[in-house]
């Protein structure tokens, strides 16, 4: 290959494109940079990316209130995302790809993780739990639409189908992160976003965060649901959410960039709880 068409195909000599390079050296950085939050940090943004769905939440049940059409209702649940995307508040599932990229490569640990992710998650539930009572109490009127959403779900029995929306719900929403992590460009951010918040509503794929909070809706407006019924639900979902999002995204991304995370797990300090200067 003449020098002239490698310089036209990239300036690195490493076996990976130098934009994929540049976008993994983004993705480690800000997992560490998640990492390193204390815990007031981690409970209070979580807080607001439960505010935040919540607020997806409230625009999808009033489009299908009015439409009975879950596809719009899914477009305009999207702004509950863009409204998490632009508050750099923190949603569970969009903490598989960059937190566990930086753990791989020994720029934080797995204490910090389980931080991280602990957090969050019980943050998100009692944030969307709090809006969504708030959301119910300003529209009595939807009460029957968020009860037939929420039995969509706690009435769905455990079964490969039931599997492979939680697979799809988990994939999808790290696909999201990992889409909004590969541009710069503040337009294509936000299309990504609408995308992911499309096929997750839309095609009401069974996901951890965004289900709950139908749920509690409908328990808050009186529906025939209990929260034994719903933490049975969410027992199974959060599980393969989990391996969704860990297994047919972050892995596969991972096994990508073997290369890239050598070199850096080469770089990072000894102690990865130790404050660092990436």
């Amino acid at each position: 290959m003449s020098e002239e068409r490698r310089r036209e195909l990239g300036d690195s000599d490493a076996p990976v494109e130098d934009e994929l390079k540049e976008s993994f050296d983004k993705t480690v950085t800000e997992g560490a940079e998640r990492l390193q939050r204390t815990m007031r940090n981690i409970l209070v943004t979580g807080i607001f990316g439960g505010f935040e769905i919540g607020l997806g939440i409230m625009a999808y049940l009033a489009v299908m209130h009015e439409t009975g059409n879950e596809l719009l209702a899914g477009l305009a649940f999207g702004v509950g995302l863009v409204a998490l995307l632009l508050a750099h508040s923190e949603l569970f599932t969009e903490n598989f790809l960059m937190p566990v990229a930086a753990v791989v490569a020994k720029e934080g640990s797995l204490a910090q993780l389980a931080k991280l992710w602990g957090g969050t998650l019980a943050a998100n539930l009692a944030g969307g739990w709090l809006f969504v009572w708030i959301v119910m109490q300003a529209f009595p009127q939807w009460s029957e639409t968020v009860s037939e959403s929420a039995h969509h779900y706690v009435d769905a029995p455990f079964s490969l189908q039931s599997v492979a929306l939680a697979l799809l719900g988990g994939s999808t929403i790290t696909l999201m992160s990992r889409m909004q992590q590969g541009t710069e460009n503040d337009v294509a951010r936000i299309v990504a976003t609408m995308i992911g918040g499309f096929l997750l509503a839309g095609l009401q794929l069974f996901h951890s965060i965004l289900d709950s909070l139908l749920i509690f809706g409908a328990i808050q407006s009186g529906a025939d649901i209990t929260y034994g019924q719903w933490l049975g639900w969410f027992g199974y979902t959060l599980l393969f959410n989990m391996l969704g999002g860990l297994l047919l995204v972050t892995l596969l991304r991972l096994v990508r960039t073997k290369e890239l995370i050598s070199a850096r797990r080469e770089e990072a300090p000894e102690d990865p709880d130790a404050p660092h200067d990436r």
